[in-house]
């Protein structure tokens, strides 16, 4: 007589296992490499269950990016220390490895017509409309899209190059202009 193990269900257990293979295939490969069964084969589960779960692959990938996390951190604390906080954050601030991750699966899965229509979709759910209807004023969208490509292009330079590399009275100043220049693009 032989017996077979058998995985213990936990639904939410399950999720989120398919969660963490999903993103390190999507974070590795491209959109259009990653299959259902490639994601299923690597929890142990049937490729169904995902979409049970998940209903189609472009929900998974969203899931995907939605754990990568959101800009509502931006948002928290008094607005009148914006500038200052994501001064800090860039200057200072640790290596988020949810925000490589989200670069990196915007980065290897762009090229997809499919993977692009959620990227595009869920950075402006996430990210873009919140941040605007936040900043409110004259010209929000455009004040956003500067302070976000500041704050994008300067912490991705810094953790592509392992750190700024910079005195610490060059890091200061760095930060006294940059918390500035993202205050006064807050205000308007």
């Amino acid at each position: 007589m032989s017996f077979v193990a058998c995985r213990p269900r936990n639904a939410a257990a399950t999720r989120e296992a398919i969660l963490d293979a999903a993103t390190r295939r999507f974070s590795a490969e491209s959109y259009d490499q990653v299959g259902i069964r490639d994601v299923a084969g690597e929890v142990g589960v049937d490729p169904a269950l995902i979409s049970r779960y998940f209903g189609s692959k472009e929900e998974l990938f969203r899931a995907v990016m939605d754990g990568c996390g959101t800009g509502a951190d931006l948002t928290e604390g008094d607005r009148a220390t914006f500038g200052e906080r994501m001064a800090h954050d860039i200057v200072y601030g640790a290596r988020k490895e949810g925000k490589l991750a989200w670069l990196l699966l915007m980065l290897r899965s762009i090229a997809s017509p499919k993977a692009a229509e959620v990227i595009q979709r869920a950075s402006r759910e996430t990210f873009y409309e919140p941040f605007i209807a936040w900043v409110g004023g004259e010209d929000a969208e455009i004040r956003v899209r500067i302070a976000a490509g500041m704050m994008m292009g300067l912490t991705v330079s810094r953790d592509l190059s392992g750190g700024l590399n910079m005195t610490p009275d060059q890091c200061e100043r760095l930060k006294t202009r940059v918390a500035k220049i993202l205050q006064d693009l807050v205000d308007g």
